[in-house]
């Protein structure tokens, strides 16, 4: 009888190792899962940050609508309304001194990911030119873009000077 209660013991704490081990390999899966999601969304976004933060922070006196409406293609939620706002704000300024700015982007990376989000930093240099300075002047800037999937893309969804 003691040897048949040992053995039960035994096959009791086999059977417990093996779901906590069955356990621990499907939340390992599961991780490894997330992670390859958290990284391809980080690449794709990686892709598109440059071109996103070019159209956003760029504009011609003389095409000017034209210019913020192509940023707007890369914006969604209450931050295209904002860019909207600043853009229209910002308008009468760059037709008066006959502004050019144009942004172009260096260095990317990743900030962080998650929830469907990826903060990407950008190094941003814009070249401007008005009726006010001589030359071309060069304002060197870092932009992380908050970005998330809106309508099959990734939009901006937030913009912050660093």
């Amino acid at each position: 009888m003691a040897r048949i209660q040992a053995a039960l013991r035994g096959v009791r704490a086999l059977v417990i190792g093996v779901v906590v081990m069955a356990a621990l390999g499907a939340m390992a899966l599961y991780d490894k899962g997330r992670i390859g999601q958290e990284q391809a969304e980080a690449r794709e976004c990686l892709a598109v940050a440059p071109a996103a933060a070019a159209a956003l922070f760029s504009y011609d006196y003389r095409t000017f609508d034209e210019s913020v409406a192509n940023g707007r293609s890369f914006a969604t939620g209450t931050f295209a309304d904002e860019y909207t706002q600043t853009t229209a704000a910002l308008k009468a300024a760059a037709v008066k001194e006959q502004a050019v700015v144009t942004a172009q982007a260096g260095s990317v990376g990743v900030v962080s990911t998650g929830g469907g989000q990826v903060e990407v930093l950008v190094y941003l240099n814009q070249y401007r030119r008005n009726v006010n300075i001589t030359g071309e002047k060069v304002d060197q800037n870092r932009v992380v873009l908050t970005m998330k999937r809106a309508g099959g893309q990734w939009k901006v969804t937030a913009a912050a000077a660093i």
